[in-house]
C-alpha cells in the first residue's frame, strides 16, 4: 500500500468514521494481502468495538478470509458488513462491475465503502493489471451497483499513481431494520486534506530577468 493511499484511508477513518469509535462495526478490507513490506490498513481500524477482516484470493500476511471466487463472496452473508474498504485492488480486477455488485450485496443498508485505485502509473501485473479509474468511472460503477456517491475525486497533483478516491453509501432501507448505524452521509472533503499541492514550475533565467 503506497503512502498516499494509506494517508487517504487514514483521513477516511478520521472523518467518515468520526464518533463511531465505540460503535460495533463489521469492517471488510478487499485485497488486504500485505506485500513487499508495505503497510496494510489494519492498524487504521484498531478499535475495540470494530471487527476488521482482511479479504483476498490467496492466503498471506493480513488475510483473514480467503475468497474462493472473486465475484461471488460466499464467505460473506448478505448485508453483513458496515464498512468495506479497498485500496490499489480494483485495477487488478478484470470485471470490476461484478465486484461492485458484491460490495453492494454484502453492505448493510446505510453501510459505506471507501475505494482507492490509481488513475495513472506504470503497468504492474498482480497477476493482471487491467484498469486506471477516473472519477466518472467510479461514478458509473457505483451507479450500476446502486451505491450513492458521497465523495469522489482524483489527486491529479500526486506522483505517478494519482489516486482516485471514492466514498460511497448503500441507501438505507425503508424501515431501517437491520440498517448500519451510519446516517445519510454528506461530502466530508477528504480531498482538501489529502491531495498533493500543485508542483511549482521552475522559472527559467529569461522569465526571472523579465520580472526585473
Amino acid at each position: 500500500m503506497h503512502d498516499s493511499s494509506h494517508r487517504k484511508m487514514q483521513e477516511f477513518v478520521a472523518t467518515y468514521l468520526a464518533g463511531m469509535e465505540g460503535t460495533v462495526l463489521e469492517i471488510a478490507d478487499l485485497g488486504a494481502h500485505a506485500v513487499d513490506g508495505l503497510p496494510a490498513y489494519r492498524t487504521l481500524f484498531a478499535r475495540p468495538a470494530w471487527h476488521y477482516r482482511g479479504l483476498d484470493l490467496q492466503p498471506g500476511d493480513n488475510v483473514d478470509v480467503v475468497l474462493a471466487d472473486p465475484y461471488r463472496w460466499l464467505e460473506l452473508a448478505d448485508a453483513s458488513v458496515d464498512v468495506l474498504v479497498s485500496g490499489q485492488t480494483l485495477e487488478h480486477v478484470e470485471f470490476p462491475w461484478l465486484t461492485f455488485a458484491e460490495i453492494a450485496r454484502v453492505l448493510r443498508p446505510g453501510g459505506i465503502a471507501c475505494l482507492i485505485a490509481p488513475a495513472s502509473g506504470p503497468e504492474h501485473r498482480y497477476p493482471v493489471d487491467c484498469w486506471r479509474i477516473y472519477p466518472d468511472g467510479m461514478r458509473a460503477l457505483a451507479r450500476h451497483a446502486g451505491l450513492r456517491e458521497v465523495e469522489i475525486f482524483t489527486d491529479w497533483h500526486q506522483g505517478r499513481w494519482k489516486d482516485t478516491f471514492a466514498a460511497l453509501q448503500k441507501p438505507h432501507s425503508a424501515n431501517a431494520a437491520g440498517d448500519s448505524p451510519f446516517p445519510t452521509l454528506g461530502n466530508r472533503d477528504v480531498a482538501a486534506r489529502t491531495c498533493a499541492p500543485p508542483a511549482r514550475k521552475r522559472r527559467g533565467l529569461s522569465s526571472l530577468l523579465r520580472r526585473r
